[in-house]
């Protein structure tokens, strides 16, 4: 075999090598992009889930209203607090504890207040972001050697994106004059759906890339005991605060909705979306949700007993770097807007897995034909060498004569 001919079989072996690379960066794509719409496909199949108004014109409860539902439903229930989600067509999650010990989440109809089920420990939605995020490898000690395996794939996303704008030369005319040939056969179809799904997806696969280059430092800041937070620890109620009754029994705290207006009136369109009650007597109650930026949570922490604001945790309390690594994850994961952003991440991750699968497939037939090509040169019998006759005058001493 000779030399030029080794060193094709030697690149033959490397392509081979890459084809469970490609296989697993398909399969953390596909997982991601159920995993952006897993709650929606948990409410199709749980119908406990569901928000079902009695009428067209029936209003939500307030916080208050739902926490009384349930104690009248089941008096020695403990609300430790209470999540709303974005779609207004789902049950309220709210977080409970019993006398014996156990705590869960029940689903409650934000409309009537009733108790529709309780949610699973580990669901489909669990499951699919657990397979994406960290390949269900267990966090034992800091992250898990699957959060660094699924967030380094992040690195070769972003370069393919650098070198296929670079070898795809003038790309922008794609947006223009679109081209998808079907009747050339599948070879053809192929590799112009690549290259226009490629196209089309340049903002989400750089914003997918760079969030999760993103995931990949946060790890390796957290295993390392490195923190760029400025959040304060919020200090406890103090103990003069917290006032004394003859009988021994809690102290009476303010209901939640003038909480909410508390925090309400510290951050201005504050869209009050969880509530958590304290879990001692010197605990304050939280109050959060969404404003004008819908990237970023904003907090306020309240006394509950007097209804001062012990401290909040607003846009403006972020630094430039925590406004920036803070968006990363919603930007990620597309829950930050409604169904109607999670369709927009769904779509567009699915494009994203078929321009993966479409250039595994064009990569893989055509190692597949080198590596054919090469095994037919090396058992192809050599020609023999055919050596000119070269016809010479030789002359003997009779010749000379």
């Amino acid at each position: 075999m000779s030399k030029k001919s080794r060193s094709k079989l030697w690149f033959l072996v490397h392509s081979w090598l890459a084809l469970p690379i490609w296989f697993f960066v398909l399969i953390v794509c596909v997982t991601g992009t159920l995993a952006v719409v897993s709650q929606e496909i948990v409410w199709l199949a749980n119908p406990q889930m569901r928000a079902s108004p009695p009428s067209d014109d029936a209003p939500r409860l307030n916080y208050d209203e739902i926490i009384a539902a349930i104690k009248k439903a089941e008096p020695q229930t403990l609300v430790e607090g209470i999540s709303r989600p974005d779609e207004s067509h789902f049950a309220l999650d709210v977080d409970v504890s019993y006398p014996d010990g156990r705590s869960v989440t029940v689903y409650v109809n934000p409309y009537s207040g009733v108790i529709q089920g309780t949610a699973p420990q580990f669901n489909f939605k669990a499951f699919t972001r657990a397979l994406h995020g960290w390949w269900l490898v267990p966090f034992t000690n800091g992250y898990s050697w699957g959060w660094y395996l699924v967030s380094f794939l992040a690195l070769p996303m972003l370069a393919s994106l650098v070198t296929g704008l670079v070898v795809y030369k003038r790309f922008w005319k794609g947006f223009f004059r679109p081209t998808l040939r079907i009747r050339h056969g599948a070879r053809i179809f192929w590799g112009d759906f690549h290259r226009l799904s490629g196209i089309w997806s340049i903002w989400f696969i750089a914003v997918i890339s760079i969030t999760g280059v993103w995931f990949l430092i946060k790890a390796i800041l957290f295993d390392n005991q490195i923190s760029i937070t400025t959040e304060p620890v919020v200090s406890v109620v103090s103990r003069e605060s917290v006032p004394l009754t003859i009988t021994g029994k809690p102290a009476p705290m303010i209901n939640l909705e003038q909480a909410i207006k508390v925090a309400q009136e510290q951050i201005p369109g504050l869209d009050a979306s969880f509530v958590t009650l304290p879990s001692n007597a010197y605990s304050h109650l939280s109050v959060g949700g969404r404003s004008w930026y819908p990237l970023m949570f904003q907090t306020a922490e309240v006394n509950p007993y007097n209804g001062d604001i012990a401290s909040t945790r607003l846009l403006s309390d972020r630094t430039g770097l925590e406004f920036v690594t803070e968006s990363m994850r919603p930007l990620h994961t597309g829950d930050f807007g409604g169904i109607w952003i999670k369709l927009i991440w769904f779509f567009f991750g699915l494009l994203l897995s078929m321009m993966i699968l479409s250039g595994l497939l064009i990569w893989t037939k055509r190692t597949a034909l080198a590596t054919a090509n090469a095994f037919k040169r090396s058992n192809k019998t050599p020609r023999p060498v055919s050596r000119p006759q070269t016809v010479m005058n030789q002359q003997t001493p009779e010749g000379n004569l």
